[in-house]
């Protein structure tokens, strides 16, 4: 015999401290199942093309079975020793990147220290650098990237003593600027506020313990 058991549930704003806790826990764990890095790749594709990166690709299989071209981008984190970023690209020069780059992100000095450092470097070998970056192994952090750099010189010239090491670090330091934009972004996206305003917009319920109801 079937029976009708009345239960009372509670809105976010209802909750205890505690409650509240265990309710932000139970979003955060579903709550990042979707690309909540692509405005973070967006950018960063934006300023790779500033520096004279040429990302590379991949395919990708859709839902419905075509493929789409994805830059091949690749992070893991946020929270072990070997987390990072890595990226695959081609380097080429790129004029006035490092008054591009102050339009572009005015405030960020890091950036503008990357771009002056490989308008530098290029200057002293007449703008003839090139490089290419490509992953290796499992993990997903700026070691992970075999990075070559070679003079595109007529002549034959030999690069600067200093050149390879130079442009490595350079795209290297590039990766770990990515990494910490996506660890600021995750931060923001699993802070109270903004969890909160999840629930709430979503109107999600709750037991009185926290749990969710539904």
């Amino acid at each position: 015999m079937s029976k009708v058991i009345e239960t009372t549930v509670y809105r976010l704003d209802e909750l205890s401290d505690a409650a509240k806790d265990k309710a932000r826990a139970w979003c955060r764990e579903g709550g990042f199942d979707y690309d909540w890095y692509e405005t973070v790749y967006e950018d960063f594709q934006r300023i790779a093309e500033i520096l004279g990166l040429d990302l590379k690709t991949r395919p990708v299989r859709l839902m419905g079975g075509g493929t789409r071209q994805e830059p091949c981008i690749w992070f893991r984190g946020f929270w072990s020793q070997g987390d990072g970023a890595c990226f695959e690209a081609r380097l080429s020069y790129h004029k006035g990147a490092p008054r591009l780059i102050r339009e572009y992100a005015p405030q960020d000095t890091e950036l503008h220290r990357i771009a002056d450092v490989l308008q530098a470097i290029q200057k002293r070998n007449f703008y003839q650098l090139r490089a290419e970056a490509s992953h290796r192994g499992h993990y997903y952090h700026e070691y992970c990237m075999a990075i070559s750099v070679e003079r595109d010189s007529p002549n034959w010239q030999d690069m600067t003593a200093d050149a390879e090491e130079t442009v490595i670090e350079a795209l290297r330091d590039f990766a770990r600027w990515l990494y910490r934009q996506l660890e600021r972004e995750y931060d923001y996206l699993s802070s109270d506020a903004v969890v909160d305003e999840t629930i709430l917009a979503n109107e999600y319920m709750f037991a009185e313990t926290g749990r969710r109801f539904g």
